[in-house]
């Protein structure tokens, strides 16, 4: 049995990045919701810190997870994402969900 997998980011923009990290995040989700094994991709802004953002993706299985990790359009996003925010991401197996 296959299990999906969902992966939760939370990206803190540097100064003055906010709005280029909002850019980058829309374009990774445009491609990688285009992609066979993802079921989810949302990009999700905090009201109380607008600098502050978390990716919310689910995918099919591990193997969508590392397909998803090869693309070009990931590794674009891994390429620049050090310059724009700080970056903490987990990486979960369902427990109970309706």
């Amino acid at each position: 049995m296959t299990t999906a997998v969902k992966i939760m980011a939370t990206l803190t923009a540097h100064a003055d990045k906010a709005e280029e990290l909002k850019e980058l995040l829309f374009e990774l989700a445009l491609s990688s919701r285009k992609e066979p094994g993802n079921l989810r991709w949302d990009t999700w802004r905090d009201q109380a810190e607008p600098a502050r953002f978390v990716l919310d993706e689910l995918y099919r299985d591990n193997d969508a997870v590392a397909a998803h990790r090869a693309t070009a359009h990931f590794k674009a996003y891994l390429a620049r994402i050090g310059d724009l925010a700080d970056r903490n991401a987990l990486v979960l197996d369902a427990v109970r969900v309706a």
